[in-house]
């Protein structure tokens, strides 16, 4: 039942708000009967449920306000009290239910849009299917060596891999149910609280609610993780076991002995495991070589882009620590030192020891990382590897001349790393041999790591075994001397511990190099082992006092670097290594001393011996690389004074402009000079086939008929086989020369003669490279059929050419036959009188044999060009009646000559008739006395040549020099990434002088900078 205050309530407010009034408003709810706000002004005192509620709120209107568009509804039924207390609880409900369907709808809403970003990912992936070339062919064919069933049934299923993989769906629903709650958390969102709650128990109900499915959702991400971490490590060892990874719930089961087949069977694919290893190191090798050449490329192209001569940016330049200076100037002298057999004084720490003495183990403690190849007894060091340790926020590594850094606490870079020092070791390595000389440059910085530059050098050896080269022992001795020699280099003798002194040879060859242990530390490694083995202790007080070995440091340090294990990380060895000397008897008994145990102090120690030696020999060097820098520009100004100091790379580039300046000259050549040239050498070339081989039996025949069937035959023939060849021969040795011509004129008085072997090392190989295009063999062999084809002559003009052709040609034989006969026989009396020349007694035969031939030619002019064996015989019989024996043979063979220059004299004159037989070849008559088809043939071999050489020129203006340019350049390239290709073909003392120049001056450059750098820190 309604309180009576509440009907007086709403008399008084009809009283005080008339009707006619213009304005509404609302009497505080403070001043009202303390009842619920919600039922305020609902009921009226007359009950009428037609009359419409008062306005909740004060509102201002006149006559412009905008009306209610409808009036709002009235409430039926009953008890007004009881209606609006139902629909509350009906209102709260509904915002209960809005927080689970907020929770839905972000979770299904968050895994669409994780799925989504996933393919819209993949989609943005490139198609690798463009490069499948790079792949080597032998890859392609792993099908054909491999069984791939034995593969597959070796592998788990692909039902069991699934299952160890983690569902990125509910993954990323629960992220993003997780991100929800911690977003709603934040922002505080009021649509999650309760309307009627008070709002101290509303944020006590949530906050505990929210924080309790947090927390449960994150320890199933970190059940879920475990999980998965669990499983890819049980997966690693069964792949390191050769077995195949276990199911998610394994259960134990007696594993099968293998049979003697199957043993033999895993045998025979491991050694083809390591021979397909092997095919792809030296895969790897190959396109590493590439992926210089091409990180050289883009570090040239990056230079050009900030030597840009932009006048309003500067270009910030970056500040180098003092330990990366020093380093850079080691890397300037390293080049140096090979390259012109000196040997800088710049101080190193040089590692020594014997092989697998555990030298590379210590310097990888002092570098905290396992950045070495690793090997049991095994030769792993080939080549010097200078480290330069630095301290940085971040623990990386990364070579000189490469931009990629390896994060040091990533197992996949550490790998990574090892895998391309192992490389580049074995890149280094030349054929034949086993270790190299060349430095491996690596920089690694992190956090706590002391400043130095160590070199870790091959371990010393006494025995070349198998697989060695020869001089192995020798190399190792003669690397280890030549950094040691150095007065400043401080060296790090690192001895076994756990073998006997006895067998120790490093530190004889220490002991010759440093015989007062001015500069030598000495490590004593495996100290763990030596006092687990040795019966007496008191002998490794006397190796780290110094009383064992016949040598002399200025510091003695025993260290242990591990348990053995390939897989341990630097912590664990650390420790292991602090737990063992804190419990080691050695150190308990005073047999070692605090400061010299551990690779921590030994660090310190070395750091600072280093420092020192640098701070006290840099300034000497530095002057020294000044005196030899003033008597090189002293040599430089009195030998050369008016030319400009060039390196070899610069010489190089000069020259590489002027040979394409000389290849971009060909093009100039005129159509005219092409043609001419290629018609003259391809007759020169083909005239001695068509003259004895076609016209000639062809011009034996009696008829004209006869005549042309014989020529088409043998052009057709000839066509089809031979005169393409010989066509691209004349055309290709056309190019050579030209381009061989145009070089040699290209020299001038100007000419630099320091080029002359390298231009000609280029021409050879760029025509060595060159081959003409395949297919213009074909299209030319068409033309040239066609061309033989046409007998039609159209003009006066192309006779007459025909005709001069013709006697040209034949005046030229004719001539050779008279110089063969001139030899035959001997010089006539006009020679003999004049000369004082004699006849031999051969000519003298010979002689007699022409003239008698002679008369037989003048009684049968029209004779065959064979002589019949009757006629033989009776000229032999001629002769020796005037008392001349000769042999039928040398009658033959005189007669050959002879006839032949019968023959080019008639051809001679028919030539001549048919200068006026244009008319007669044009109406077609028949004239048994003027058949002048030999004019006709000769005027198809003119016109074949003249359109063959029409077509070569078009070959080579259009294609071939540029073909021939693009082998230059491409053979200039190489010659420029062969170092020592430069080095023998760019010589001279001129050529040293200015390398020397350079590289001083360089050296000194810095080395002033690495100064200056270390006053400022002092």
């Amino acid at each position: 039942m309604l309180r009576a205050g509440s009907v007086v309530t709403c008399i008084a407010c009809k009283n005080l708000l008339p009707s006619r009034m213009g304005v509404k408003f609302r009497v505080p709810l403070q001043k009202l009967h303390p009842f619920s706000r919600a039922i305020h002004h609902r009921f009226s005192a007359n009950n009428n449920p037609q009359r419409p509620p008062h306005c909740s709120a004060a509102r201002h209107y006149t006559s412009l306000s905008r009306l209610p568009m409808r009036p709002p509804k009235s409430r039926s039924g009953g008890h007004g009290y009881q209606q609006h207390r139902t629909f509350w609880v009906a209102r709260l409900a509904a915002k209960l239910l809005k927080l689970r369907y907020i929770l839905l709808g972000s979770a299904v809403g968050g895994g669409y849009t994780a799925k989504k970003t996933y393919d819209e990912w993949k989609e943005m992936l490139p198609d690798m299917s463009q490069y499948t070339w790079v792949v080597p062919d032998f890859i392609w064919e792993l099908s054909e060596n491999i069984d791939l069933d034995k593969l597959a049934r070796a592998l788990p299923e692909l039902e069991e891999i699934a299952k160890l993989l983690p569902d990125m769906d509910k993954i990323g629903e629960n992220f993003t149910f997780l991100k929800s709650l911690l977003s709603s958390e934040t922002t505080g969102d009021s649509a999650l609280r309760a309307p009627d709650i008070p709002p101290t128990s509303a944020a006590t109900s949530d906050g505990s609610d929210k924080q309790f499915k947090k927390q449960g959702l994150l320890s199933e991400l970190i059940l879920i993780q475990q999980q998965i971490q669990q499983h890819e490590e049980e997966m690693r060892r069964a792949a390191a076991n050769n077995a195949p990874p276990p199911p998610l719930e394994p259960s134990p089961s007696p594993a099968p002995n293998p049979s003697p087949s199957q043993s033999k069977r895993k045998s025979s694919d491991k050694e083809r495991v390591d021979q397909l290893q092997e095919e792809l190191l030296r895969t790897q090798m190959k396109y590493q070589r590439m992926l210089e050449r091409l990180e050289k490329e883009n570090k040239e192209l990056r230079k050009v882009v900030l030597q840009k001569d932009d006048k309003g940016i500067h270009q910030r330049k970056v500040k180098k620590s003092l330990i990366d200076m020093y380093s850079e100037v080691l890397d300037i002298l390293s080049d140096y030192d090979s390259n012109y057999n000196t040997q800088d004084h710049l101080p190193r720490v040089v590692v020594v020891g014997d092989q697998s003495s555990g030298k590379t183990s210590v310097l990888e403690m002092i570098a905290q990382a396992r950045i070495f190849p690793r090997g049991s007894g095994e030769m792993m060091t080939r080549s010097p590897v200078k480290v330069t340790l630095s301290e940085g926020p971040h623990h990386v590594a990364m070579f000189k001349d490469s931009t990629r850094e390896f994060d040091l606490g990533k197992e996949e870079d550490l790998a990574a790393l090892r895998h391309e020092i192992e490389l580049r070791m074995r890149k280094s390595v030349k054929e034949g041999q086993t270790v190299s000389p060349e430095t491996i440059s690596l920089s690694v910085k992190g956090p706590g790591i002391q400043r130095m530059v160590l070199v870790d050098l091959p371990g010393v050896i006494s025995t070349v075994t198998t697989g060695m080269a020869a001089d192995t022992k020798e190399t190792i001795f003669s690397m280890s001397k030549a950094y040691m020699q150095n007065p400043n280099a401080i060296i790090l003798c690192i001895q076994d511990g756990s073998v006997d002194a006895e067998r120790s040879i490093v530190t004889d060859l220490v002991s010759q190099m440093d015989p007062q242990g001015k500069r030598t530390i000495f490590v004593l490694t495996k100290v763990d082992l030596a006092e687990k083995n040795l019966a007496s202790p008191n002998r490794i007080q006397q190796i780290v006092e110094g009383r064992l070995f016949p040598m002399k440091a200025l510091g003695y340090f025993a260290v242990v670097t591990g348990k053995g294990s390939t897989n341990e990380s630097i912590d664990s060895i650390k420790d292991y290594e602090e737990d063992f000397f804190q419990n080691s008897r050695l150190l308990r008994d005073g047999m070692l001393k605090a400061h010299q145990v551990t690779t921590k102090n030994l660090s310190l120690a070395v750091s600072d011996c280093f420092w020192k030696m640098v701070r006290e020999s840099v300034e000497q060097q530095a002057d020294a690389f000044k005196a030899s820098r003033f008597n090189l520009e002293t040599e430089w100004k009195n030998n050369y004074p008016r030319l400009r100091e060039l390196d070899r790379n610069e010489l190089y580039e000069k020259a590489k402009n002027e040979i394409l300046d000389e290849v971009i000259s060909l093009s100039q050549v005129t159509p005219k000079h092409w043609e001419s040239i290629l018609q003259k050498k391809l007759w020169e070339r083909v005239s001695t086939h068509v003259i004895e081989n076609i016209y000639l039996p062809a011009a034996q025949t009696m008829n004209s008929g006869t005549f042309n069937t014989t020529v088409d035959i043998k052009l057709k023939q000839w066509t089809d086989k031979q005169l393409p060849h010989k066509a691209l021969e004349v055309a290709w040795e056309t190019l050579q020369e030209e381009f061989a011509r145009f070089m040699a004129e290209y020299k001038g008085k100007d000419q630099d003669d320091i080029f002359d072997k390298l231009k000609e090392a280029v021409k050879d190989e760029s025509i060595k490279r060159h081959k003409w295009n395949e297919r213009a063999m074909d299209s030319l062999r068409v033309i040239q059929h066609n061309a033989l084809e046409d007998r039609s002559i159209t003009d006066k003009p192309q006779w007459d050419n025909a005709i001069q052709f013709m006697e040209e040609t034949l005046q030229s034989r004719l001539k050779d036959t008279e110089s063969v006969i001139a030899d035959m026989v001997g010089p006539d009396w006009k020679q003999r009188w004049m000369s004082w020349k004699n006849r031999s007694p051969e000519q003298h035969i010979r002689n007699e044999t022409k003239n008698e031939l002679e008369r037989l030619l003048k009684l049968h002019e029209d004779h065959t060009a064979y002589l019949a064996n009757d006629e033989v015989t009776t000229v032999r019989k001629n002769l020796e009646g005037r008392g001349v024996e000769v042999d039928p043979v040398l009658i033959k063979d005189t007669w050959h000559q002879l006839y032949r220059r019968h023959f080019l004299q008639k051809a001679l004159s028919h030539c001549n008739l048919c200068r006026r037989g244009f008319y007669y070849y044009q109406r077609h008559f028949v004239d048994s006395e003027l058949e002048c088809n030999d004019v006709v043939l000769f005027w198809r071999i003119q016109r074949m040549l003249a359109i063959t050489g029409n077509t070569l020129r078009q070959q080579l203006t259009n294609t071939e020099v540029r073909r021939l340019e693009k082998n230059v350049k491409e053979v200039l390239e190489d010659f420029g990434e062969d170092n020592e290709k430069k080095v023998q073909l760019i010589t001279g003392r001129r050529v040293q002088l200015a390398e020397d120049l350079k590289k001083v001056r360089e050296i000194q450059e810095k080395l002033e900078a690495f100064i200056e750098a270390l006053h400022k820190e002092k």
